[in-house]
């Protein structure tokens, strides 16, 4: 406990807003009341010398009962005020028995309040043991009922001032998940946001410059490039309103598809190849979004005329490449929010994303060392494999010469 202080900000914040528990402890000086009512009658010999005491004792267990703060309850100066308690408790009781022994129930509280662990075990029974023998050379058989009472307040007041420290350690604990849910929610929602429309707008765009280029020679082409464009909005504002509930499941067979779409319509040839059983789910839903940024990149800034996308499922682990012809030393958003964010989701599922510029030795192609720039994202396929779902047939590769421009911008998407 003593670690907490100085080190966990929300923790203490907490324990300063809880009211001190001294104020339950205080009403047990009644128990003094005795001791008080002999020196008030004068009926305790050296009187001076017992209301000294009386006053020492009151004034270092009222200090000791609002020591409950882990801060104050490791502090020095708590540990040399219960150990002058301790002795002027026994100089009284030794000194004047009777209902000055009612004292040592008293140290067991102030000991209860400031002990934890072991030293209020070794330090109980030890105040407990002299309670027991004072009281047994005062009293004889009387004495069992202050041993008892010793022992019985120092354990309880320990118990119950442990089990408040845990109260509210679990509320601050609380309180602190709950504000951590809430930053990871919002981290979700600008991650979806960025994905979804980053992606969006750039195929709205690409299919917007489409249409006015058809437009003058070729309405019926430009017109199937507003419907894209209008099918493209609807399905926006679909995929925006699940990343609000959170719900949103992607399919990596959809946003292939969506892939070819925005990369014809970009004038870049798409090159789709996959292999293995597709893969489950959560890996799914991750790869897709890793498809739908990276070609928003080959969109937005290679200037490329040819990309691949290849997907290869194994037992174990699913790897998507991406690659382009483009200008490898383009400003694509390597180090921005899109892949910065896909790399933490991938990292979160026990996956990596590497980047690059040319190829990285191990695409598929007729050049994979050419220049350009390539993507390539790993994930475990082993969590994804466990909910059952029933395996596809391998996509046939989407190939084909590079289109002119007139060609390119006819293609239907």
């Amino acid at each position: 406990m003593s670690g907490s202080c100085g080190t966990e900000g929300r923790v203490q914040e907490k324990w300063r807003a809880v009211p001190p528990g001294g104020f339950g402890l205080l009403p047990w000086l009644l128990l003094g009341m005795g001791a008080f009512s002999h020196l008030f009658q004068g009926t305790t010999a050296n009187p001076w010398i017992g209301g000294a005491g009386l006053l020492v004792f009151n004034s270092l267990y009222v200090f000791l009962a609002f020591s409950t703060h882990p801060c104050r309850r490791d502090a020095l100066s708590t540990r040399v005020a219960l150990a002058l308690l301790a002795a002027v408790t026994c100089a009284l009781a030794i000194g004047y028995g009777g209902s000055w022994l009612l004292f040592f129930p008293l140290l067991g509280l102030a000991t209860g309040v400031v002990l934890r662990g072991r030293r209020l075990r070794v330090t109980a029974v030890a105040v407990t043991v002299v309670a027991g023998v004072v009281s047994c050379v005062h009293d004889g058989w009387g004495a069992l009922g202050i041993l008892y009472a010793t022992a019985v307040s120092t354990v309880v007041t320990a118990t119950i001032l442990r089990l408040a420290e845990t109260v509210r350690e679990l509320r601050a604990a609380r309180e602190e998940l709950a504000q951590r849910a809430v930053q990871e929610e919002r981290l979700r929602f600008s991650r979806d946001l960025h994905d979804l429309l980053g992606h969006t707008m750039s195929v709205i765009v690409v299919k917007s410059e489409a249409a006015r280029r058809l437009a003058p020679r070729d309405l019926d082409a430009a017109l199937a490039q507003v419907t894209d464009i209008e099918s493209v909005g609807r399905q926006a504002l679909t995929e925006i309103r699940e990343a609000v509930t959170g719900y949103r499941d992607g399919s990596l067979d959809t946003e292939l598809d969506r892939a070819r779409s925005a990369l014809t319509a970009a004038g870049v040839t798409p090159v789709v190849r996959r292999s293995g059983p597709p893969p489950g789910p959560r890996t799914e839903v991750l790869l897709s979004w890793v498809v739908r940024e990276a070609v928003t990149n080959v969109v937005r800034h290679s200037a490329a005329g040819r990309c691949e996308i290849t997907v290869t499922t194994t037992p174990e682990r699913v790897r998507l490449t991406i690659t382009d012809d483009g200008d490898g030393a383009r400003g694509t958003d390597t180090d921005g929010t899109g892949l910065h964010g896909l790399t933490e989701r991938l990292a979160a599922a026990g996956g990596t994303l590497r980047t690059g510029v040319g190829g990285d030795g191990e695409a598929e192609g007729d050049d994979a060392s050419r220049a350009g720039f390539t993507l390539t994202a790993e994930l475990p396929a082993d969590a994804a494999d466990s909910t059952g779902t029933p395996a596809a047939a391998p996509e046939p590769v989407a190939a084909g010469a590079r289109p002119g421009p007139a060609d390119r911008a006819k293609t239907p998407v």
